[in-house]
């Protein structure tokens, strides 16, 4: 197309397009967005104009999410700092370098205390005694070597108790394995431990004013507290190479968590909510300034050092400024919420057909009662779902787009945690993803969704099932550690799992896990909420 043009010195620009071009091609200027729009038979084209700045604009990460979205370019500077405590040595950190005994492992029986280990059991409760697993021969000599390092450091000893567990291993992620007892049987006719856990809202209130965090590991204590000598017998496991018991507290008791939370507590009850907080495993020293910590500091290993409470460094954080604790970001501007637990709803892309939207509206509609006027927000998304209606993406549309993401990560719809009534879990999995959705009372207070990794792709429906309530408890143990738990899932046999005879290495593994918490897995045939999940696990890729 031929056209006069004039040469002229405008720096930023390459060209400058007159009225009557803009006319003929019958361009919509919006001049308060700062966009151009175009109607082409294939659809409309939108141009979004950024002005150029002098200096730098500070913008938060969901309106750069949004930018993104309407087609700006974005660019990525990548800052690789280490782990704060990766190969730092003990010597090479302030005060700490003090207390290297305490992050030894420990070799031998702990220290009598006052509140020992009890397994309390339900009127009635005979004796459980299961025979042993079949083992590889790989396992077995592992099995040898374990029991002899057990037995030298004193944690279990011959039995003869009518009790016993069977025993199995499970694979760590560097090859290794680590010996574990099926307690599920037990765990089953153990009274439950209701040990009170603190408010989370009431615990951040207290780091107010504070600078400076240290977190510190806690949770390799567990053979650091003995049994009760009445209910060692309980513990009782069969092997190939005998019978056993264990005289200090072992992994996969239903009350294991609790009793160690007990005893930390106990330990360090005349600094809580001085400069210190304790929730379930995790301990966090806060200070105003950095010689107050320096002194905070000093008393809480020196109170570990004197209870023979071994720590692992590789696990702990000291001397930041800002810290990640109980879902949320602690600094000394404050406390913020972690946005992980809505990313899945924040990083959904636009829709690109009727399909995809029917997806998005599937997920915002079980919420439309928490949001006045819904419908007519949604209305211009609606209209494209429609029977042989051409799919144009309107600026409506988008910004219709954008408030409905808006609504699922923001109150009222995402609540706070408080203490109450049960925590509800709904878990789904598909041939694409896990999802899941945390609520109590009706409410929303975090979502969790990510895609099948490569090898479990090849899992069997209840396997894959299966790993959607793990994945939801080990992203969720803040909340749901501690208190009863009610998770919903439509896969019926997942009802099963705790009283299955037989379990694979996957199972196993994951029954470690689970044996932390008061858990039911009920069967519902929930509508609603399974869309919800079904779209949060098949978001369409970016």
């Amino acid at each position: 197309m031929p056209a006069n043009l004039i040469i002229c010195s405008v720096e930023l620009y390459d060209v400058i397009l007159g009225m009557d071009w803009l006319g003929k091609f019958r361009a919509h200027l919006d001049c308060h967005r700062g966009r151009v729009e175009f109607d082409r038979r294939s659809g409309r084209l939108v141009y979004q104009g950024v002005r150029p700045t002098s200096g730098s604009l500070v913008i938060s990460v969901m309106q750069a999410e949004r930018m993104i979205e309407r087609g700006c370019e974005a660019y990525l500077a990548i800052i690789s700092v280490p782990e704060a405590m990766g190969d730092v040595r003990v010597q090479d950190i302030r005060v700490v370098c003090e207390f290297s005994d305490v992050f030894q492992s420990l070799e031998g029986l702990p220290p009598s205390r006052s509140d020992p280990f009890t397994i309390e059991l339900e009127p009635g409760t005979a004796p459980i005694s299961r025979a042993p697993y079949r083992m590889a021969p790989t396992e077995m000599a592992e099995l040898k070597k374990q029991l002899e390092e057990l037995l030298s450091k004193g944690f279990i000893r011959p039995s003869s108790s009518p009790w016993g567990a069977p025993v199995l291993f499970v694979k760590k992620k560097d090859g290794s394995f680590r010996l574990c007892i099926d307690y599920r049987g037990l765990n089953r006719v153990t009274v439950k431990n209701r040990y009170p856990l603190p408010r989370i809202d009431e615990l951040l209130d207290q780091l107010r004013g504070a600078t400076w965090f240290s977190k510190i590991d806690l949770a390799s204590g567990y053979h650091q507290i003995p049994i009760d000598e009445g209910d060692i017998r309980k513990t009782a496991f069969r092997s190939r190479y005998g019978h056993y018991e264990f005289v200090v507290m072992p992994f996969g008791l239903t009350n294991a968590p609790a009793a160690f939370m007990r005893l930390i507590n106990s330990v360090f009850q005349e600094y809580l909510d001085e400069f210190v907080i304790i929730f379930i495993d995790d301990i966090l020293v806060y200070s105003k300034n950095r010689e107050e910590h320096e002194g905070h500091l000093r008393v809480v290993l020196s109170k570990r050092r004197e209870q023979k409470l071994f720590a692992k460094l590789s696990k702990c954080n000291f001397w930041q400024r800002k810290i990640g604790f109980l879902g949320h970001v602690i600094s000394e501007k404050g406390v913020s919420v972690d946005l992980e637990k809505v990313r899945a709803i924040s990083d959904w892309p636009r829709p690109r057909s009727a399909t995809e939207i029917r997806s998005f509206l599937g997920l915002t509609g079980y919420y439309r009662r928490f949001v006045k006027g819904f419908a007519s927000l949604a209305k211009s998304m609606t209209k494209l779902t429609g029977k042989d209606v051409p799919f144009v993406w309107s600026s409506e549309c988008e910004d219709s787009f954008a408030k409905l993401k808006a609504m699922l990560t923001t109150t009222p719809v995402l609540a706070l945690p408080e203490s109450g009534e049960p925590y509800v879990v709904y878990t789904d999995a598909s041939g694409v993803g896990l999802g899941c959705v945390l609520m109590r009372r009706g409410k929303v207070i975090a979502y969790a969704s990510r895609q099948l990794r490569k090898h479990e792709g090849n899992y069997p429906t209840h396997d894959l099932e299966m790993a959607a309530v793990v994945f939801a408890l080990k992203i969720w143990r803040s909340y749901l550690y501690g208190g009863k738990v009610q998770v919903f899932t439509d896969h019926k046999s997942l009802k099963y799992i705790f009283t299955q005879p037989e379990l694979n290495l996957r199972q196993r593994r994951w029954m470690e896990l689970v044996a932390d918490y008061d858990m039911e897995i009920a069967l519902k045939e929930y509508v609603q909420v399974l869309i919800s999940i079904n779209n949060l696990i098949t978001v369409p890729e970016a």
